[in-house]
Formats: structure tokens, sequence, C-alpha cells
């Protein structure tokens, strides 16, 4: 058996992990990263193709900084790899009438001083014909947002930590003890890592891990996404075609990056999901929802064959605020978290603020990620 010792052992890297490994050993730490199937796995919550790249979080101004600040790391990683896995598309907000979330939203960009417009109905056909706005009393553009194309993206934060000098282990651990503090872990390859700090970034097995603290706190959902085939040419890629997010009737869409289609997903919550043997088949239900929104917001799209189709999961927790804390009876466990579906993009600033949180660091602790906000209620208000 062999045995390895780091300042740092971080487990699941999906996009929290892989950022807080890479963070960690950037500032100086000894660095060990886990993942049972892989960085960027189709099991993970920071699997599938693409993801939105917002800064737009109504009036949670926390949040339209922590995507900024991430915006510019990803950036920044991106151009340090030579991975230009950022597509700067825009991100259009169509705003219904009464719709109180975009109108939130354009004030906090507004406040911060992002760079926004607000488009009329009339000014936004003319840009982007192929968008039905039926519905809706105007637009909000965020010119400088897009998508990040996700699985690959994850893999070169991974890829990047790597060469920093993180020991990355494809390998399945033994869970920890809920009573006794943790020195080591063992994993599946026989070998046993010890290591003064722990980081658990397990997203939807995190309540495996620890049924008794976060059984009833963190809740995986099951959620379908479907790729059309888009018609030749370039009229619903970007720049054409942004990314858009339809708040009030619970949609967004992803133009075609890559060859890959337009990518649609009705932003509900599902049904109660098992992340390691839930079934991963996308329903008739579901394509049959997702398709008639397409109808009505791509008319032209309407006939397109489903190219590709996906089921993935949300981690939520009660409101949607992320879980960033120490565990409460482990002083060296940190527990990492509660993407709630809308984490993907604050990567970089969830690995700089549990870096911050190891090191010690008393300024910049955010009360809302802490384990003691989280209930067993699902109440969302984060979107």
């Amino acid at each position: 058996m062999e045995r390895h010792s780091f300042d740092v052992a971080v487990v699941g890297a999906g996009v929290f992990g892989a950022w807080a490994a890479y963070q960690l050993q950037r500032a100086g730490h000894k660095v060990a990263l886990f993942d049972a199937h892989g960085a960027g796995n189709s099991r993970s919550s920071s699997g599938d193709e693409s993801r939105i790249m917002r800064l737009g979080y109504g009036a949670d101004e926390i949040y339209t900084r922590a995507a900024w600040l991430s915006l510019d790391l990803w950036k920044e990683l991106f151009a340090r790899t030579g991975s230009p896995l950022f597509h700067q598309a825009g991100v259009l907000w169509l705003a219904h009438e009464n719709d109180p979330y975009p109108v939130r939203s354009l004030e906090t960009l507004t406040r911060v001083g992002i760079r926004v417009e607000k488009l009329s109905v009339e000014e936004t056909q003319l840009r982007f014909p192929q968008i039905s706005l039926d519905g809706i009393s105007w637009v909000m553009l965020e010119p400088d947002s897009g998508l990040l194309i996700a699985r690959r993206a994850v893999q070169s934060v991974v890829h990047a930590a790597v060469k920093e000098g993180v020991k990355f282990i494809q390998a399945a651990i033994e869970p920890p003890a809920a009573d006794k503090p943790l020195a080591q872990i063992n994993a599946s390859t026989g070998e046993t890592i010890s290591a003064a700090n722990f980081v658990f970034a397990c997203g939807a097995w995190l309540p495996k891990l620890f049924p008794d603290l976060l059984g009833n706190r963190i809740h995986p959902t099951r959620q379908e996404v479907f790729y059309f085939g888009a018609p030749p040419g370039d009229r619903f890629r970007p720049p054409s075609l942004p990314v858009w997010i339809d708040f009030k009737d619970e949609a967004y869409g992803l133009p075609d990056v890559e060859g890959r289609g337009v990518k649609v997903a009705i932003d509900r919550h599902g049904s109660r999901f098992d992340p390691d043997d839930g079934d991963r088949i996308a329903s008739a239900e579901g394509l049959a929802e997702t398709r008639a929104y397409l109808a009505r917001r791509l008319p032209e799209m309407a006939r397109a064959p489903v190219t590709e189709s996906r089921v993935c999961q949300y981690e939520n927790t009660s409101n949607g605020d992320f879980l960033i804390d120490r565990h409460p009876a482990l002083e060296n466990v940190w527990l990492l978290g509660g993407g709630s579906g809308h984490g993907f993009k604050h990567g970089p600033f969830v690995g700089s603020y549990i870096r911050d949180r190891i090191e010690g660091k008393a300024e910049g602790v955010e009360p809302r990620f802490s384990l003691a906000t989280k209930m067993s209620e699902q109440k969302r208000a984060v979107y």
C-alpha cells in the first residue's frame, strides 16, 4: 500500500474541486485531487458540453460580482493554456411584462459597472430575427457574456493544475467516518493519502458521503437538456445567435457551437435523482415540452432533429446558495458544493474562496455560504 502526504486533498474533480485544487497549488500548497470517474465525466454536474456564462443575477450582487471575477479568471486560464473554451456570444434576457428579475438584473449590472444594453422588442427583432419575441416586453443584452465549453473547460483546469504540481488520482475513496477526526483517506487504487485539510467537492455525492449531515440539505434532481440540429450556415451560431434566457418561462437556449446543435432546456427542478445509478435516458415528455418551447422561440427550427439529449443533475441547496464551509465536527474537513444548477460559471471564484478559508483569511467570509443557512425544505431563491 502506497502512502502519500499532502497539505490538502480535494475529493471531486468537477468545476468546484478542480478550481480549488488549482488555486491551492498555485498558492504554494501541496495538493492531491481525486475523482472516481475522471474530470468532466458524464455523471458529474460539471459534465455535458456547454454552460451559460452570464453576469445577471437579479438583485443578488454577490453572485454578479463572483461571476464577473470568474469570467476574468476563466479567460486568463484559457489564454495561458491556449484553450479557447469561452465563446463571447452575448446573453439575451427576454423580459415579460411584470417580470422583476430582469429589471433587478439591469439595475445591479448598471450599478456595478458591467456593460449592458436595454433593447426594445423592435431593436432586438432587427438584430436577432431568428428569435420570436411573442409575449416579450423588452430585452436586456449582456454583450460580454456567452458560454463555456463545460466538459473540456473542467479538463483544462485539471490539466493546468497537474502542470502546477497537483497529483491527480482517478479512484473512488472510502467514505469518511462521521465520529472521529480525519487523518487520511483510502483510495480504490490502494493508495492512502494523508493531509492537513480535506475538501469534499463531490456535488451530488455529498449527501451520500455525509448522509447524517447533508442527506436533507443537498437535493440532487434529474435535469434534461436537448440539442437540436441547426440548418446549414451560421444563422444559429454566434455571433448571429446569442445565448438567451427566458426567465419567466423557465427556459434557456444556447447557440450552435462546435456543430453540436442548438441547446435548449427547461430550468425547473426535476425529480429526485441518484448520480450513481439514475436513468440517464431523456423522457418523451421532456422532449415534447422542450420542442414546443423551441418552436415558439425559434420557429425556423420547429422541425429540427434532435442531435443529442442528456440527463444530468442539479445538486440543490434549500435556496440555491452555495455550500462552502467547515464540517461542524471535523475541523480539517471542508464541504464544497450546492452548485444548484447555476454554479458552473463560478468555479474560479469558489476556488479562490475556499483557498482563502483554508489559509485562515478572515476578510470576505460570506454567511450565505455557511452550513447553518442550509435547510431541509426547498425554497429556491437564487437563479
